[in-house]
């Protein structure tokens, strides 16, 4: 009768239901939500979100409901973020891929190279410089995503 809705069941007797396929009613009255953001992205799907000497490529063409944000990030030889330190709530991280990189955080300098890495609190005062000759790579993530 449920089936073919002649019979609307009462709560108790949808929990009873449920029990036997093993799902509370949370879960059965939860919106489901798919998720269009594909799983695994090509190089040409990242997004280019940088401009100038240093380019930035996210994963995801977007950061609506996302946690992580993840960066495939190139500095042209000199480049900086900007002579004022940056800051920002969460935390982030990264490894170099290529090049030098020139990290300062509270105005202590760190240099680090291909294989080196980094994480630390956001909001402490920060700029990335490249200080070699070639191109410098770096994955990194954010948490939350800085926009």
């Amino acid at each position: 009768l449920i089936e073919s809705g002649k019979l609307n069941p009462s709560v108790a007797v949808l929990k009873s239901i449920l029990v036997g396929i093993k799902m509370d009613l949370a879960e059965f009255f939860a919106e489901e939500t798919v998720d269009s953001e594909p799983l695994i992205y090509r190089s040409d799907d990242l997004l280019e979100i940088g401009q100038g000497k240093i380019s930035y490529r996210q994963v995801g063409s977007h950061m609506d409901g996302r946690s992580v944000q993840i960066l495939h990030e190139r500095y042209a030889p000199g480049a900086a973020t900007g002579k004022v330190s940056l800051s920002h709530s969460g935390e982030e991280g990264g490894v170099v891929v290529r090049g030098q990189l020139e990290l300062t955080v509270n105005g202590e300098r760190h240099l680090r190279g291909p294989g080196d890495a980094y994480y630390f609190k956001s909001s402490r005062p920060h700029r990335f410089r490249n200080i070699g000759d070639e191109e410098c790579e770096v994955v990194s993530a954010c948490s939350p995503p800085s926009v």
